[in-house]
């Protein structure tokens, strides 16, 4: 990390320049674990210290304020170590705050660091709050933060809204190119939230920086994001969760390691190859994850190298290796079955993909680019929708 960033987050710029968006007010903050300024302290105790404010109430998405619980873990209310204030949890029995949470308050203060793709849950736990404020006359103030993949390159398809799930409340591509803030404008208007929202938005970001441009510290806003490296191949790799691979969980490269029991490495890492894909290169890899699928069993996959940021499309990258593994292994490979985050009846893969149409098509053997330009056209509508909102050049 250099020694003076040459990005200031929402929040730096909040405590230099617009603390009065606070003095007066009795707020609450929805964090986690990566809501840190420049110099790595937490939001929760920085705006905790502001004079003039009050903080009243600490709110906590998946994984909690501090970052412990896995994935799909319900996070329980608790107190938190340093303000001794109760922690309200927005991941389990409820998932949007009451009228009771909110009362009392004037101000949410939602500072939430993305990784930039649509199943990321903390956008929607975003989402839902603004509606939940919105409802009881709380302003809303997002803290904007830096889109580690950047702001230029969307891809995906753009969802079915009948697919609408905890990983992807409204229809967003996979990877849609928008910072939190730039989503939480987004879902206000286009969705109709009617939320009382305020961005503050960043200094010096610019939409083609990646995370290493920014010259901010990473910390990893999720157990299993452990580096920006992890955030990039992630719009394709969180879709390994819909299947019976693992996606490396449980094991010092989530998402970037690929595999299972009942595949060969080296056949598989062939295969891959063959596909031709840009800007990624796959190297057979053997892993023993030490927890979640396979836990304590070898595995035989692939390693994802990106090799050109720039051309890598990570979502159709977690496509292929989805169909490849399907025809190296058809008896042996299966979809995952439900429940998975709070859906109980679709397959958790239509849920991350918003429609059961890819999953059909990879099932009849439809090639990957006939299956890419499937989505072009309601892709490029989309993108004309959310140029408004674009806050950064």
């Amino acid at each position: 990390m250099s020694s003076v960033p040459r990005v200031q987050s929402g929040l730096d710029v909040l405590l230099h320049h617009r603390l009065g968006l606070l003095r007066g007010r009795r707020f609450g903050i929805l964090a986690h674990q990566a809501s840190v300024d420049a110099r790595l302290e937490h939001a929760v105790a920085l705006l905790s210290a502001v004079r003039g404010a009050r903080l009243a109430a600490l709110f906590a998405p998946e994984h909690g304020v501090w970052g412990a619980p896995q994935d799909l873990i319900f996070v329980g209310n608790e107190r938190d170590p340093v303000t001794r204030l109760r922690v309200t949890s927005l991941y389990g029995e409820r998932r949007e705050p009451t009228a009771a949470m909110l009362r009392g308050l004037d101000v949410l203060v939602i500072d939430l660091q993305d990784v930039g793709a649509r199943y990321y849950t903390y956008q929607w736990t975003m989402a839902l709050a603004m509606r939940a404020c919105a409802r009881a006359g709380v302003r809303v103030l997002v803290l904007d933060r830096p889109n580690p993949l950047g702001g230029e390159l969307v891809e995906g398809n753009v969802p079915d809204p009948a697919f609408a799930s905890f990983v992807g409340l409204y229809p967003l591509p996979a990877r849609p190119g928008l910072t939190i803030g730039e989503a939480a404008r987004y879902v206000n208007v286009r969705h109709g939230l009617g939320a009382d929202l305020d961005v503050v938005t960043m200094r010096g970001w610019r939409r083609r920086m990646l995370w290493e441009d920014t010259g901010l510290g990473w910390v990893p806003p999720s157990p299993n994001m452990p580096t920006p490296d992890t955030a990039r191949v992630y719009p394709g790799g969180c879709l390994i969760e819909g299947t019976n691979l693992s996606e490396g969980r449980g094991t010092t490269r989530p998402f970037e390691w690929v595999g299972a029991p009942w595949l060969d490495a080296h056949a598989y890492a062939a295969a891959l190859e063959a596909e031709g894909l840009p800007g990624v290169a796959f190297r057979p890899a053997r892993f023993r994850p030490t927890f979640q699928k396979h836990a304590g069993r070898l595995c035989g996959g692939v390693q994802i190298h990106v090799t050109d940021r720039a051309r890598f499309k990570p979502f159709l990258a977690g496509l292929a290796v989805i169909a490849v593994a399907r025809r190296q292994a058809p008896r042996a490979f299966r979809w995952r079955r439900p429940p998975y985050e709070f859906e109980r009846r679709k397959l958790p893969i239509d849920i991350l993909l918003g429609t059961d149409t890819i999953r059909r098509a990879l099932t009849r053997g439809a090639t990957l680019r006939a299956i890419e330009r499937s989505w072009q056209r309601d892709l490029a509508a989309w993108k004309r929708r959310r140029r408004p909102f674009l806050e950064y050049q």
